[in-house]
């Protein structure tokens, strides 16, 4: 999408004439240019592993001004996406990668990639309770899938579970 953005603002050219639509084939990256510069060919999928601490926003800009993970990151890295989000108070691992492709693959529900959450909630749960998350769940007339959940200890206020959605 941003490369048709580019080719309709005039910014891409192929031997030196600007191109006025997308439907151009190509056979490799020779001659083509973006305002004036020589394409190169893409950069090898990278995936990086990032410890995200709690009070940081899963985005690129925060409309709030909050921090964000990727004004946490050390210099010298490409241009990186995440795949998928944790909350601003939710810590632990989170993916980022340079394509966006691979982003994509990695957060889609159809590749049935295990996810699996430590939780602390309040209040008093069962495993009773959590053994009827097998079958899935329908919120607001919306129907999720179905949850593995365990009840790991019980703290005080506190319970940890562990979710695998």
């Amino acid at each position: 999408r941003e490369v048709e953005r580019m080719i309709a603002e005039g910014r891409v050219a192929l031997n030196g004439v600007v191109l006025d639509t997308p439907a151009t084939i190509l056979t490799s990256l020779a001659g083509v240019t973006v305002d004036g510069d020589p394409v190169e060919a893409p950069a090898a999928a990278r995936l990086f592993l990032y410890h995200k601490p709690r009070g940081l926003m899963t985005t690129h800009d925060d409309p709030e001004g909050r921090p964000t993970v990727f004004d946490n990151l050390p210099e010298g890295l490409p241009r990186l996406i995440s795949v998928g989000r944790l909350d601003f108070n939710t810590e632990g691992l989170l993916l980022l990668t340079n394509d966006g492709g691979l982003a994509r693959t990695l957060e889609l529900p159809d590749t049935g990639w295990l996810r699996r959450y430590r939780v602390r909630a309040h209040g008093d749960v069962t495993q009773a309770q959590l053994d009827a998350l097998k079958d899935g769940v329908e919120i607001e007339g919306v129907k999720y899938g179905p949850i593995e959940a365990t009840l790991e200890r019980d703290q005080g206020a506190n319970v940890w579970l562990v979710f695998a959605i």
